[in-house]
């Protein structure tokens, strides 16, 4: 079933209906500002810069299936024993708690996002809650889960080793975390990626369009970490996690490699880009003071970059996993 509440008191209506307690949400999470055509969160509003509309959904459900096929089939790596308590940071459309429902049929699993946008019809193993992982405090007692997963996290937050500390806190000794991130940063192994100008724009957009999102990311309210996939191993050691290990996959830009596995994947890579230009860019440009037909054009040629086959260009796609230590360790 679906329980799209928030712990938040100032945001919900409780009303005792049948066996359990629901909660309708309030205007302060579900009344959806929407500019430039795309629909945004309302709660914590303007603290995650991009949609939450259905098309957003779509989009994240087609790269949710890109990342499969990326791990092989897999959702998760660590070596999970019968775990009671699974969470979800960040869930999105809530794909992932719902492919997990049916391996731990006894488990009870957890996404939380900022807005209640997840399906109604889901398993009976599965909840959904409206709560910003970065406050102080979360809903559980601390030592609660056996394992938490954390995914796709890119410019949504200021601190992405606040958040694994949280995680830290909140996870029971022994158990799991694993996190799933993209590097945005587009690389190339064979020299046919034109080079980055760091005096102006380059011959390759996307390039460019990594350049304005980390300093929008800098230089804009507020600050927001862009590149954190490199950085998460070493964030996992430092907040005091063991066992971390990191596992690097190239996600091509699109089919130009001549392998069978990798051209499908890039199939997939070069959709969720060009779905997913827009929404990841209007926000961060208007910041920097671009207007919208600037934007516009520039992704005009950002597109022709992404779909360039001549071009090898791949991002790695980091996953990174750690465990917390028992007393004893």
């Amino acid at each position: 079933m679906i329980v799209a509440i928030s712990p938040r008191r100032d945001l919900v209506d409780v009303e005792p209906k049948g066996e359990c307690d629901t909660q309708s949400l309030t205007d302060s999470v579900t009344d959806y500002p929407v500019e430039n055509g795309r629909r945004y969160h309302k709660y914590h509003e303007g603290a995650y810069p991009y949609p939450n509309d259905e098309q957003e959904l779509d989009r994240l459900d087609m790269q949710h299936h890109m990342f499969k096929l990326v791990m092989g089939g897999k959702l998760y790596h660590v070596p999970l024993d019968a775990p009671k308590q699974i969470l979800d940071i960040g869930t999105g459309s809530g794909i992932w708690p719902i492919d997990m429902a049916p391996i731990f049929p006894n488990a009870t699993i957890i996404g939380t996002d900022l807005s209640p946008v997840q399906p109604t019809e889901v398993p009976e193993n599965v909840h959904f809650l409206v709560d910003d992982a970065t406050e102080d405090e979360w809903l559980w007692d601390t030592g609660h889960f056996d394992f938490i997963h954390i995914g796709n996290m890119t410019g949504a937050m200021k601190s992405f080793k606040r958040l694994l500390r949280q995680a830290f806190k909140y996870l029971k000794p022994g158990a799991y975390i694993e996190c799933h991130e993209m590097d945005p940063k587009p690389k190339c192994d064979d020299g046919t990626m034109p080079p980055e100008n760091p005096d102006g724009y380059s011959a390759y957009a996307m390039h460019d369009w990594f350049d304005l999102n980390m300093r929008a990311s800098q230089e804009t309210e507020p600050s927001r970490q862009f590149r954190i996939a490199p950085q998460i191993e070493r964030w996992m050691k430092e907040v005091g996690f063991v066992d971390v290990e990191q596992r690097v996959f190239k996600v091509p830009t699109n089919t130009w490699p001549s392998d069978k596995k990798l051209k499908d994947i890039g199939k997939w890579s070069e959709s969720n880009w060009l779905e997913a230009l827009a929404g990841w860019s209007y926000k961060p440009f208007l910041a920097l003071g671009w207007s919208k037909p600037e934007i516009e054009v520039f992704l005009a040629d950002v597109r022709k970059s992404v779909q360039n086959r001549s071009v090898h260009a791949y991002m790695n796609f980091f996953v990174v996993t750690g465990r917390k230590p028992l007393p004893n360790e």
